[in-house]
């Protein structure tokens, strides 16, 4: 599989990588050894990149991933995870179930001082069984908002905070050689267009935002951080699921349900895929590595067959003839640049 740089001291990562929210019992449970049989079968297809966090079933998914990793060799593996949620223990019968199913018994607080930082970090080692991650990210500095057409992004914002508590720490530890790559990972572009310009990243992880469906980030982000020499992970490249499902009833869209104008949209963009034979989620999948500035795409997968699917769909060859139908019907934006490179 083909590897990126995400810095230019030589940190690479496969054009494909394995989300982690799926080991952490996003929506619904799955078990530890199915959690484990998947990260081997990324391995074993050529896989590199493992990405993770604290909150991710608070513990939960980075438990499931050190334990899977402890029979690879660890100096092929780019670990990448996230500071700025405090897993705080509680009381089990004060668990409520929301996002993370059967998870242990913790709530995650906001918390970005040095202290909360460094803490974290110690957590996410322990859970790993490593002596070291490689990328750290700067998590949700907007309390994982998630907002609509004419909604501010900046409704809630700790960027304040993650500039002033979180980036100095991991800068450090950059600079000392412990960490290699610095990043924010967070479901907005916005609030990203002020990261870049504040601090020295090496990466943002993008959930949405640039995907077959949203190419706003084009005009303004990606071409400062083409300037700044600031790499993207896509995460979330099915719009959390209707690329991956097509417009039926119940599509989700950025979590919510599709509102008609996106489930019109992705119908005529599945009936240019169908008209040269390629399924709508390989076109999804493939279209955000068109562009130079992105170096991974991180699906999550819960499960062997979930992972197969994505490699199945990642490998599907697709004719340039479908890019240039996509920009002649106005479906994605002009500017934006293509995989004509991998096309068949």
């Amino acid at each position: 599989m083909e590897r990126r740089a995400v810095t230019a001291g030589g940190l690479k990562v496969t054009t494909m990588g394995l989300g982690g929210t799926g080991l952490g019992n996003m929506y619904r449970a799955t078990d530890s050894g199915e959690a484990h049989d998947t990260v081997h079968a990324a391995f074993a297809n050529g896989m590199r990149y493992f990405d993770t966090a604290p909150v991710y079933g608070f513990g939960l998914a980075e438990s499931r991933l050190g334990e899977a990793i402890a029979s690879l060799p660890r100096d092929e593996i780019v670990i990448s995870s996230k500071v700025g949620y405090d897993l705080v223990p509680i009381p089990p019968e004060q668990v409520k179930p929301v996002l993370w199913d059967d998870a242990p018994p913790f709530r995650a607080d906001f918390d970005y001082s040095r202290d909360a930082v460094l803490r974290s970090i110690e957590g996410s080692l322990s859970r790993l069984g490593v002596d070291a991650i490689d990328m750290l990210a700067i998590h949700d500095p907007d309390e994982a908002l998630h907002f609509g057409p004419g909604e501010d992004p900046f409704a809630r914002s700790r960027f304040k905070e993650a500039m002033e508590g979180a980036y100095p720490v991991l800068d450090e530890l950059r600079a000392q050689g412990v960490i290699k790559a610095v990043g924010v990972g967070i479901n907005q572009w916005q609030m990203l267009a002020d990261f870049v310009t504040a601090g020295r990243f090496d990466y943002f992880l993008l959930a949405g935002r640039y995907t077959l469906l949203e190419q706003e980030p084009l005009a303004s982000l990606l071409p400062e951080c083409e300037r700044r020499g600031t790499r993207i992970v896509v995460g979330g490249p099915y719009n959390s699921g209707i690329l991956a499902s097509g417009p039926v009833e119940g599509a989700t869209f950025n979590t919510r349900p599709a509102p008609p104008e996106i489930l019109e949209r992705v119908r005529r963009i599945e009936k240019v895929c169908a008209s040269h034979g390629v399924p709508l989620p390989a076109a999804a999948l493939q279209f955000p590595l068109g562009h130079p500035l992105v170096v991974s795409v991180i699906p999550g997968a819960r499960s062997v067959a979930e992972l197969e699917q994505n490699l199945t769909y990642m490998h599907w060859p697709i004719p340039a003839s479908l890019w240039s139908d996509l920009k002649t019907e106005g479906l994605v934006d002009a500017a934006s640049p293509l995989p004509l490179a991998a096309a068949a």
